[in-house]
């Protein structure tokens, strides 16, 4: 008889299920001989079959065959309430991800998973990405840094050709037809050949980037499949694009991408995922933990200068190194390349230099903050984290300290009554400290505010205050 199967359910976009083949990889490798089913949107699965890692495809109309299994592990990636229940119904040695609740809420089992749903709106200082967060509830973090993925291929003298991909799946993620229409010219001018990719909803925009342009293009939007798509892309030198699912196809088929990361999302959650593509990302306060844009317009388009972008991109397809690139002038915009840090997790590296700021202090203490407390490593980082916001930051440090006793009276009177005494009190704290606040409400939420959630979110406040010295009465 064989060994149980692990059930996952991802039933989420194309860049989403993209997202999730590290996971594959992992679950078949830390537990050999059970076989991996995952069930997914049939329109996405199939054509990425060939690409994907060698897993058990299976369509949502496939739930009977679903109840005739018992799982050795079933962890639920989908945020649909279809999911959910389905999650609860099914028999597993171990379940991870949200579950449908007999009263007819959710209840998410896993520390990794909890954490990911308390980013909503409160990502400011999250540096875990996506891939590795559909990963971490069940995977070793030795597993995981011992794990090497191709970087993208270099086609220096072998293409000129540039795939621009127009859309993405909200307007403040995708730049303007005239924004397209100015960057093709430029890069005709640099040698390089551009090529319109896109798909069904990026016909009629493709059209009126061809009415700027006002010249001869290659325009395949509309014309391909994933499939094909990822064929064709094997002859680019490089694909210029937003945050979307093909970037991601993109990047995991290893063609080179350099993302356009504007409006509301994150680049160290959905950037390109695989190390060596690169990050363009709007300089400016708003940008930051931008979860969904409440501006009068895209002010963080206004960076995205056609001719620089033009400029960097022949100097990628020359092949030009990370440290020759790092040193090209991009006035209002942050420079990243992927990679991956010493424990084996996704990493953004800065180019061009850059202060060690507050901004910076910050990301690295509450990822130690959260590592250190699920688990990933020992309290000694959190500690040498913390020293560093004291002396970089001392303002910072010092306000959030300085909330310790509001927040310790609203925890107490938790702990006494089993009742919330604010319930936007998450969003009353300052900045710097709703990385705690935001997961210490999701916690309690999730546990039904019971008496032992409130204890563990005091136990939380309790360290960050030990960290400063402060008393916690």
């Amino acid at each position: 008889m064989g060994k149980k199967p692990i059930l996952v359910l991802q039933m989420q976009r194309m860049g989403d299920l993209i997202l999730s083949f590290p996971l594959f990889l992992w679950l078949q490798r830390e537990f050999p001989g059970h076989p991996v089913w995952v069930v997914a949107e049939e329109g996405f699965y199939k054509p990425l079959m060939p690409l994907a890692p060698q897993v058990v495809f299976i369509p949502w109309s496939g739930l009977e065959h679903l109840r005739r299994h018992e799982y050795e592990l079933l962890i639920n990636l989908s945020i649909r309430p279809e999911a959910a229940g389905l999650a609860a119904e099914l028999k597993a040695g171990d379940k991870i991800g949200p579950m449908l609740q007999d009263g007819g809420g959710q209840h998410i089992r896993g520390d990794w998973q909890l954490y990911r749903a308390g980013l909503v709106h409160n990502n400011r200082y999250n540096r875990f990405h996506w891939a590795d967060l559909n990963a971490l509830d069940v995977i070793p973090l030795a597993r995981m840094a011992a794990t090497s993925f191709e970087t993208p291929r270099d086609m220096a003298g072998r293409s000129n050709k540039v795939g621009l991909f127009l859309g993405a799946s909200e307007e403040a993620k995708r730049p303007t037809p005239q924004f397209w229409a100015q960057l093709m010219p430029e890069l005709l001018n640099r040698g390089l050949r551009p090529v319109l990719f896109g798909g069904p909803a990026e016909v009629e925009p493709s059209r009126e980037v061809e009415r700027l342009f006002d010249g001869p293009v290659l325009n395949m939007c509309g014309k391909l499949g994933l499939g094909e798509f990822g064929a064709v892309g094997q002859t680019l030198a490089l694909f210029i694009t937003p945050d979307t699912g093909p970037m991601h196809l993109a990047a995991w088929t290893g063609l080179k991408c350099l993302n356009l990361s504007m409006g509301n999302v994150a680049p160290w959650e959905t950037g390109p995922y695989p190390p060596g593509h690169y990050v363009l990302r709007a300089d400016m306060e708003c940008a930051r933990g931008c979860w969904a844009c409440t501006m009068e317009s895209l002010e963080c388009h206004a960076p995205f200068d056609a001719r620089r972008i033009a400029v960097l991109a022949a100097r990628m397809v020359a092949g030009g190194d990370s440290v020759k690139l790092g040193k090209l002038h991009l006035p209002g915009l942050e420079f990243y390349q992927t990679g991956v840090s010493p424990d084996g997790l996704y990493h953004l590296q800065a180019l061009g230099g850059g202060s060690e700021g507050e901004e910076r202090v910050l990301e690295r203490f509450w990822t130690a903050w959260f590592g250190g407390r699920f688990g990933l490593w020992d309290d000694e980082r959190c500690v040498a984290a913390w020293a560093d916001v004291q002396r970089t930051a001392p303002h910072a440090a010092g306000e959030m300290l300085s909330h310790v006793p509001v927040m310790s009276r609203q925890f107490g009177h938790g702990l006494r009554t089993g009742a919330i005494l604010d319930e936007s009190f998450w969003e009353d704290s300052p900045a710097r400290l709703r990385p705690l606040t935001g997961f210490a409400h999701m916690y309690l939420q999730n546990n039904g505010y019971s008496l032992p959630a409130w204890a563990a979110v005091m136990e939380m406040l309790e360290r960050l205050a030990s960290l400063g010295g402060r008393d916690c009465s």
